[in-house]
């Protein structure tokens, strides 16, 4: 008899929907990121790691949430969209309960097909581009202004300064297409358009080609749309070559991780801000951040970068702390369009069912000869 039962529990056990099954087998909250951890924008994802995990090492210690600890999982794709594709093949087939915190336009746009067919939530990916906001897209949020919002700033700037002849230097690919087309759209509302456009290889130095074009077009100002070893690697050559003209650069580049390849030759670089500033005299948010920062590693240097996992990770718990202690993918997604006129102790966001794109806050800040960055 009692071997006749445990035979009808196993057939009972397999017969269990897969749903229901993982449901029973979660013990954490698994959030897969994929980054590039290593190549020439490593930097771009340990320091969004490293805001992320400061936070949630937080929220761990004091309990999870729910009862259940958030577990960040990290790959790295080298900023290589087929190992993104890759990556996030692998989260899906792992059941993870969210993808959080992506670094890089061409590499959320490789995934992008993956979430859609899995109905899985992407929550806070690094990256401003308007093809993953347009068309509006139920499992997509994003923590950070658009690359239209920051070079329309940058434009603004600029012609109020009287500075009209603009000059466009980009990665070729859909981040470096991304925000050409804004600079071309602020330029077109003001009758402008850019002087000379030239671009850059993905994970690629050789700026040779692009100083041939825009060096001799002679513009008042390069707008800069690239990740930090190239942007670097063209200024320096840039000025070797006799041009002393301004440089603004968009968020993506790793304000921190330019400041440090140019060393003394930052002076005077523009980079627009999504974030506040994570530096100084700290309140609120910026105090949690650098406090949870030293926690996580008492070297680490307070960075706009970091600033962001940190605030993407912050959002995503709260959200979750609306669940209770039965977490879903559909309810993350109703949580996340509940937070309307969200303040996270300072940054704003404003979510709702038709509207996925939470902020639209950007800031100029100028790099200095010394490494600093001032607002």
């Amino acid at each position: 008899m009692l071997t006749r039962r445990k035979a009808q529990f196993a057939l009972a056990s397999l017969a269990l929907p897969a749903t229901l099954a993982r449901a029973q087998e979660r013990r954490a909250i698994v959030l897969g990121q994929s980054v590039p951890l290593t190549g020439p924008a490593a930097q771009l994802g340990l320091q969004m790691q490293l805001g992320a995990k400061a936070y949630f090492d937080g929220v761990n210690a004091a309990g999870g949430v729910g009862g259940l600890p958030i577990v960040l999982k990290t790959l790295d794709d080298g900023y290589d969209p087929a190992r993104c594709k890759a990556n996030t093949e692998k989260f899906i087939q792992e059941d993870v309960f969210a993808l959080f915190g992506y670094v890089g336009t061409p590499t959320s746009l490789a995934a992008l097909p993956l979430v859609n067919a899995a109905k899985i939530p992407f929550i806070a990916p690094f990256t401003g581009a308007e093809a993953l906001r347009d068309p509006f897209n139920k499992l997509v949020f994003h923590v950070r202004a658009s690359y239209y919002d920051e070079t329309e700033l940058i434009v603004k700037q600029l012609t109020q300064l009287d500075l009209k002849k603009i000059a466009v230097f980009h990665q070729n690919d859909a981040y470096g297409q991304a925000g050409l087309k804004g600079v071309q759209r602020a330029l077109e509302k003001r009758g402008l358009q850019p002087v000379a456009v030239a671009t850059v290889e993905r994970n690629s130095v050789d700026v040779a080609a692009a100083l041939k074009t825009l060096v001799p077009a002679q513009p008042e100002a390069i707008v800069q749309i690239s990740a930090y070893k190239s942007c670097a690697a063209f200024i320096r050559e840039a000025r070797k070559a006799g041009y002393f003209g301004q440089f603004y650069n968009v968020s993506f580049v790793g304000t921190q991780a330019l400041a440090d390849e140019l060393g003394k030759d930052a002076a005077g670089i523009v980079v627009s801000q999504v974030m506040p500033s994570p530096f100084g005299t700290a309140v609120g948010l910026v105090n949690d951040y650098q406090q949870a920062l030293h926690k996580a590693d008492a070297k680490a240097e307070p960075n706009y970068t970091s600033m962001e996992g940190y605030v993407a990770a912050r959002v995503i718990v709260d959200a979750l702390r609306r669940l209770g202690g039965r977490p879903s993918r559909e309810g993350l997604i109703a949580a996340l369009e509940g937070l309307s006129g969200y303040d996270a102790r300072g940054y704003h966001l404003n979510f709702s069912p038709t509207k996925h794109a939470g902020s639209s806050f950007v800031e100029l800040s100028m790099l200095t000869g010394d490494g600093k960055v001032k607002r």
